[in-house]
């Protein structure tokens, strides 16, 4: 049973920073694209950022410059970096593993982020 865990969440000050985690228990790792998505109440789920098994990455357009992707294949870790957190990046973010062939594709439960003053 492959699990991915989000940690790293909680509550910020705008302007602040915070640092996801996602620990993933799949042993073919560095193969999968990998994701976090975003949920806001009342909206739709959206896509942050990815990083392929290449390095290269994807942001939405309303994070760049201030998130960063990464991953550890090494530790079976993805990261998301969050600096300069406005109040609108408040959501449940939310892991995710993608592989096209064979199509294989896992979520982690989410965790929490709350940008308030």
């Amino acid at each position: 049973q492959v699990q991915l865990v989000e940690s790293g969440g909680g509550f910020v000050q705008p302007g602040g920073s915070l640092r996801l985690s996602c620990a993933a228990s799949m042993s073919s790792f560095s193969t999968y694209v990998m994701r976090w998505y975003r949920q806001a109440p009342g909206k739709q789920r959206e896509l942050v950022a990815h990083i392929h098994s290449t390095g290269s990455t994807y942001y939405t357009d309303s994070v760049k410059g201030r998130f960063t992707i990464s991953r550890d294949n090494a530790k079976n870790t993805v990261y998301l970096q969050m600096n300069s957190l406005k109040p609108e990046d408040t959501a449940v973010y939310y892991c995710n593993a993608l592989r096209l062939i064979p199509h294989k594709e896992y979520w982690g439960p989410g965790t929490q982020v709350t940008v308030s003053s």
